[in-house]
């Protein structure tokens, strides 16, 4: 009974802590500051040039939610946390309430729904392979028997696992903790693929130390939708970072983003990664959906 009785008081805890992050306007009306969570590796969405802050695609997206955020509680003067996040830890930082808003990299999708909230779906990718030019690899069968890179807490390394079993590739699949670490693997040669987000392997292929050893390869494995999350049960917030993104995809601002960060020269190489807008992508603009992959 007391066991009962002790695992009961530490559940309540952990629910009256969970429901006093959950109002994340007033939290930041009382605190006057937003900890917004970041990448250091997710290029082109959320990285880190140097010793500065994060800059990226999903990084431009959290700012005018800050600019919102401003705007709306008349405090023109916002602190910003930045805080830097792994696949691994990211939810359940914020579950606890370390953090308030992570806009990067990560898949909205229906499990992890169970946990957080997702804003309004701003891109979509899938699961390819990154690889040495000279490995000769070209699609997932060449991947029998030899070891491939994922990074711990992605859908891809699931998804990767799964594959493995379905076909019988008898792989060995190794966990970088984030997306730097896996490109090491590859890079020294203790895996012959990255198996990753396609747009993600061509941001790092860009800003590898020779871009031109390296290729995108493979079929895409399944599509995904990239979103913001925010902790779960928080309409109000939801509401308003919906607003903004939808705002940005109706007033062009959006479009304007998306050709700064994949149709024009990034940092720090001042390469093009010269990805056009999918057709998926274009068509959420016209009907924006906070919509789940399965």
């Amino acid at each position: 009974m007391k066991s009962f009785t002790v695992l009961t008081a530490a559940l309540l805890v952990a629910g009256m802590a969970a429901s006093a992050h959950a109002d994340t306007l007033k939290k930041l009306a009382d605190t006057g500051k937003l900890s917004l969570a970041y990448r250091e590796s997710s290029v082109p969405f959320s990285y880190v040039e140097g010793a500065g802050k994060p800059i990226g695609f999903s990084m431009d997206i959290a700012t005018a939610v800050v600019q919102e955020i401003k705007k709306r509680s008349g405090k023109p003067v916002l602190e910003i946390d930045y805080i830097p996040v792994t696949s691994q830890n990211r939810i359940p930082l914020l579950m606890n309430g370390t953090i308030d808003l992570e806009c990067g990299s990560t898949t909205n999708n229906s499990t992890r729904g169970k946990d957080v909230a997702f804003a309004i779906n701003h891109f979509y990718t899938g699961t390819r392979l990154l690889a040495k030019k000279t490995s000769k690899i070209r699609n997932y069968a060449d991947l029998e028997n030899k070891t491939v890179a994922s990074t711990t807490g992605t859908t891809n390394s699931q998804v990767m696992r799964k594959y493995n079993a379905d076909k019988k590739l008898n792989m060995q699949i190794i966990l970088g903790k984030d997306h730097a670490d896996s490109l090491l693997l590859v890079e020294g040669d203790r895996a012959v693929a990255f198996a990753m987000d396609d747009i993600l392997l061509f941001g790092l292929m860009a800003n590898a130390k020779n871009p031109a050893e390296w290729e995108v390869v493979g079929d895409s494995l399944q599509v995904e939708p990239y979103a913001c999350m925010l902790r779960k049960d928080d309409p109000k917030f939801k509401a308003l970072v919906d607003g903004v993104i939808t705002g940005m995809m109706k007033s062009g601002e959006f479009d304007r983003l998306y050709k700064k960060w994949f149709m024009s020269p990034i940092p720090p190489k001042n390469i093009n990664l010269n990805l056009p807008m999918s057709a998926q992508l274009r068509d959420s603009l016209k009907a924006p959906s906070d919509k789940p992959a399965l």
